[in-house]
């Protein structure tokens, strides 16, 4: 079962965008944020940012400067919903996860835009959702 998590938006600097959101939103920063990832919680989903080397703003509807992000879906099972998103088309383009089969591996959909399945060690399945424990959702 996939569950969307997160949107990440690429930035130049992580903590300086989720500080305009929050302001914007009237949301706080969360408190883990990190100029690695800074994250702003919107009901179930959170709006993230990650700073990223040469950032390009995006100047849509030039193509030149694409829009830039990409959605994370918290699975229960990689290995299996690899197999089915690969079945519908997508293309693996990085693993990140331990021998465990924790971490996160990058998809590309089948036009090119970024995801991810993430397993994070921690979460646990309740009634087809994800719970993190140190978020006591």
């Amino acid at each position: 079962m996939l569950r969307l998590t997160d949107v990440i938006i690429d930035c130049p600097d992580a903590m300086a965008l989720a500080a305009f959101y929050s302001e914007a939103t009237g949301l706080p920063v969360k408190e883990d944020s990190t100029p690695s990832w800074a994250g702003i919680q919107v009901d179930e989903i959170e709006l993230a940012f990650t700073p990223v080397e040469d950032y390009r703003a995006p100047q849509w509807p030039d193509a030149e400067h694409p829009k830039q992000f990409h959605l994370d879906f918290e699975v229960d099972d990689i290995e299996a919903e690899e197999r089915r998103i690969v079945a519908l088309g997508a293309t693996l383009r990085l693993d990140h996860t331990d021998d465990d089969g924790y971490g996160f591996r990058v998809y590309a959909d089948p036009v090119g835009y970024p995801f991810c399945l993430c397993r994070n060690r921690g979460v646990e399945w309740t009634d087809q959702r994800p719970v993190w424990p140190e978020r006591g959702e």
